[in-house]
C-alpha cells in the first residue's frame, strides 16, 4: 500500500472517530451545580425563538428550576436585518417562563459558538463565575466543554432532547457530519 493510501484510510478513520466522538459526547447529560447555566443561541424569528432556541430554552428553565445554577447566561447575535438579538429573544422567553429578570445575564455580541463562549467568559469572570452547565443541541456539546476550557472556565455539558434536529434523523446526521469538521479546530484552540 502507498503511503498516500495509508494517509487517506488515516484520515478517513480520524473522521470517523470524530463522528463518533461526537455523537457519543450528545447522549451524556453532565448537569451538576454550576454558577450558570449557559444557553447557546439558535434562530429566532420576529422576536420569537425558533423551535430549536425553545428546546434549549425549555431545558434551561427546568435546570434552572431544579437549582443546578442561580444565573441563566443567554448568548446569540443579531443578524442583519434582525431587530432584536437572540439573547435579549431568550431572556424574555426565560421571564415568561418564570425566571426572574436579576438571574439572566445576557451576551449579544457574538455571531458563533467561539466568539460566544469567549464573551460568555468575560462575563463570568466578572461575576466571579468559574463553572457553568452549557446547553444546546446533542451535536455540540463535545465541541462546546472544549472551546469552555479553551476561553477558561470549566463547562459541564447538558444537551436538550426535545429540538427538532434531535426528532429527525436526516437533520440529525447532517449537523453531525458538520460538527465533525468543525471538531478539528476546537481540539486545536483546546490545546
Amino acid at each position: 500500500m502507498s503511503g498516500l493510501v495509508k494517509l487517506g484510510l488515516f484520515m478517513i478513520a480520524c473522521w470517523a472517530l470524530s463522528i463518533a466522538s461526537i455523537h457519543l459526547w450528545g447522549r451524556r447529560n453532565e448537569a451538576r451545580k454550576s454558577d450558570a447555566i449557559v444557553v447557546l443561541g439558535a434562530a429566532q424569528y420576529d422576536g420569537r425563538p425558533s423551535p430549536v432556541l425553545k428546546a434549549r430554552l425549555d431545558h434551561a428553565v427546568r435546570l434552572y428550576e431544579r437549582g443546578v445554577a442561580p444565573m441563566l447566561i443567554m448568548t446569540g447575535g443579531q443578524a442583519p436585518g434582525d431587530t432584536v438579538s437572540e439573547a435579549v429573544v431568550s431572556r424574555r422567553y426565560a421571564i415568561r417562563q418564570g425566571v426572574p429578570a436579576a438571574a439572566i445575564l445576557t451576551e449579544r455580541g457574538g455571531m458563533t459558538t467561539l466568539e460566544s463562549m469567549r464573551a460568555v467568559s468575560r462575563l463570568m469572570r466578572g461575576q466571579n463565575m468559574q463553572t457553568a452547565v452549557l446547553v444546546s443541541d446533542p451535536f455540540h456539546m463535545l465541541r462546546l466543554k472544549l472551546l469552555a476550557k479553551r476561553v477558561g472556565f470549566t463547562g459541564y455539558t447538558s444537551p436538550t432532547r426535545t429540538s427538532p434536529i434531535s426528532r429527525n434523523r436526516e437533520e440529525e446526521r447532517k449537523h453531525l457530519i458538520r460538527e465533525s469538521f468543525s471538531l478539528p479546530f476546537a481540539l486545536l484552540q483546546a490545546l
